[in-house]
């Protein structure tokens, strides 16, 4: 997988938090059977570049957590087929919303990112959250995801 972290954004997250971001969404696009050779681009940017893409992209004001912007239009392989090769797509993080919104949920920011980078990728993979059974399809499916990366997370600590 190629994966480009590209960190435009005042924050607080050290780098061995940055390699994590990578690292997540390495495991989810590994879980979800992505073509090995899929592009994926993290981008991290302030609340005021965050705000004119949430304008832009979609009409609403002011900056939000995450943006994902599909290009290939990928999607999880399945039993029996081969995934396609091609570029995932954009997902655009912004730190200080999370860390904002992990303060409100009682979590660390790191976990807030983590969240919003599973979250963003699911997304690129074509899941929705617009009707009541994808929302529980696609917010499951997160909840699992986030569930085993920090499970073996754990177990990496452990071995240290």
């Amino acid at each position: 997988m190629s994966i480009e972290l590209l960190d435009e954004a005042d924050h607080d997250l050290a780098p061995d938090q940055l390699d994590e971001l990578v690292g997540i969404s390495r495991y989810v696009l590994e879980q979800m059977r992505v073509h090995p050779q899929a592009e994926l681009c993290l981008r991290l940017v302030d609340e005021p570049t965050m705000a004119v893409l949430h304008e832009q992209w979609m009409d609403l004001p002011g900056p939000t957590d995450v943006m994902s912007f599909p290009m290939d239009e990928l999607r999880p392989g399945r039993d029996g087929q081969e995934p396609v090769e091609g570029v995932l797509g954009d997902i655009v993080l912004c730190p200080s919303v999370a860390t904002a919104q992990a303060a409100t949920a009682g979590h660390a920011p790191i976990e807030e990112m983590l969240l919003l980078t599973t979250h963003g990728i699911l997304h690129l993979l074509g899941f929705d959250h617009a009707e009541p059974e994808e929302e529980r399809e696609m917010f499951e499916l997160q909840r699992q995801l986030m569930l085993t990366y920090l499970a073996g997370r754990g177990r990496e600590a452990a071995k240290g």
